[in-house]
């Protein structure tokens, strides 16, 4: 039977040990963006937690073949071809184009978990093609990480943790006291069983919800409070590298 660990921000994983896999977590708005760009046609996301690092790799492709997505605070970096909207992510802008990205906070929890021997990314807008993709592997030990803000806990990437806690109890007909390894798992699941129903709210309250709102990006958070509209899985092939069905 799994174990699934809750941890809320990459500063909060453990140094010694784990997972089987590991899921990260960063609903506004970078693994919303990675489903969306890879369900659109992109070949690859390539997540980076430094720009220069990003601007070097990224340099060596074509630039018919690459996107340069940088986010800091909200707002597109200044010089980069995109933000961190999932809006922007059309078959006609990323399709056969690989995304180099750096966010504020989602690339971070990823470079916190890259040396696990399975990781991929998960969003409620792709919660329920995450469970599948478990349910099917049944990786003993979980960890959901979730990416906060700027090392802070975040509404968001909690109450999508409990999303994935809720329908693995309902998949696998488990009761969730089995599933859940630590506090913050029973307390995200907690938050999703009372959220459930209006999770735009949630992110409407959210510190960064009212953040990306003073910036106009309410339809980001129309787009990004959907609940399993996208059927794909973020997996990462090699360390930074994500993809579908690598």
């Amino acid at each position: 039977m799994s174990q699934v660990f809750v941890y809320h921000t990459p500063e909060l994983v453990p140094d010694a040990g784990r997972p089987d896999c590991a899921v990260v977590v960063d609903v506004l708005r970078a693994t919303t963006t990675m489903a969306t760009a890879l369900q659109a046609g992109a070949e690859a996301v390539q997540v980076f937690s430094d720009l220069q690092q990003l601007l070097d790799v990224s340099a060596t492709w074509p630039d018919s073949k690459r996107l340069r997505v940088g986010e800091r605070g909200g707002r597109v970096v200044e010089g980069f071809d995109m933000g961190n909207s999932p809006l922007d992510c059309t078959p006609a802008c990323v399709g056969g184009k690989r995304l180099f990205m750096s966010t504020t906070n989602g690339t971070r929890s990823l470079a916190r978990v890259q040396a696990s021997p399975a990781v991929v990314t998960a969003a409620l807008v792709n919660r329920q093609a995450v469970v599948d993709w478990l349910v099917a592997r049944r990786p003993a030990v979980i960890w959901i990480v979730g990416s906060g803000w700027e090392g802070s806990y975040s509404l968001e990437d909690t109450v999508c943790a409990g999303a994935i806690l809720a329908s693995l109890e309902t998949t696998w007909g488990i009761p969730a006291s089995e599933l859940t390894a630590n506090d913050e798992a029973v307390a995200a699941l907690a938050l999703f069983q009372q959220a459930h129903t209006n999770l735009l709210q949630l992110l409407h309250q959210a510190s960064h919800g009212r953040r990306l709102l003073g910036l106009g990006y309410d339809a980001d958070l129309k787009y990004c409070a959907q609940l399993d509209s996208i059927p794909v899985v973020p997996q990462q092939r090699e360390p930074g590298v994500l993809v579908l069905n690598p």
